[in-house]
């Protein structure tokens, strides 16, 4: 829908913004201006997407995943193509996309919502970080620890009532002991 929406609004505004600029400034001045934003478009593109790629080479280096830089680079990506499609409307958005604190709060805004949407469950050291009330688990999902067993570790008895002694699991209302 809001594709659909964007395909006809979108053609429309350029429309009217060219009508607008040209009476202002004459023809000539506006096909200069719409061609001088494409070249700063990739101009701008190479210039941030190489200090973007930089980044995130830095971030892999440190072994941290570039959550930042693969959106900033996405923000990029988009900026550079509104920028060389000819339009008012599509370089101002071009543009917009090119200033760092405006990304920032974008990825913010957007990361927020994602996270409203989703459901995490974090633990730390076998203990549930507190954080919003989780809905059950689906159907078909067992939800469980594991330990790495090797040769030094003594093989837990299976047979024994209840957990070994060193497990942190706990019997709930969910999940009685067997008996």
């Amino acid at each position: 829908m809001y594709l659909l929406l964007a395909f006809i609004i979108l053609p429309l505004l350029e429309i009217a913004m060219f009508i607008q600029v040209g009476g202002l400034i004459g023809l000539w001045p506006t096909l200069a201006l719409v061609l001088i934003t494409a070249f700063a478009g990739t101009v701008l593109l190479r210039v941030q997407g190489f200090a973007v790629l930089q980044r995130a080479r830095a971030s892999l280096a440190r072994n941290e995943m570039p959550v930042t830089e693969v959106f900033d680079g996405f923000c990029l990506v988009i900026a550079g193509g509104l920028l060389i499609l000819p339009g008012f409307v599509t370089d101002t958005l071009g543009l917009l996309l090119f200033v760092p604190p405006l990304r920032a709060a974008l990825r913010r805004l957007i990361f927020q919502r994602m996270s409203r949407q989703a459901e995490m469950r974090i633990f730390v050291d076998g203990v549930e970080v507190p954080g919003r009330a989780q809905r059950p688990p689906p159907p078909g999902v067992i939800e469980g620890d594991f330990r790495e067993v090797d040769a030094e570790t003594p093989a837990i008895d299976t047979d024994a009532d209840g957990p070994p002694a060193d497990s942190r699991w706990r019997p709930s209302a969910d999940h009685p002991p067997k008996r």
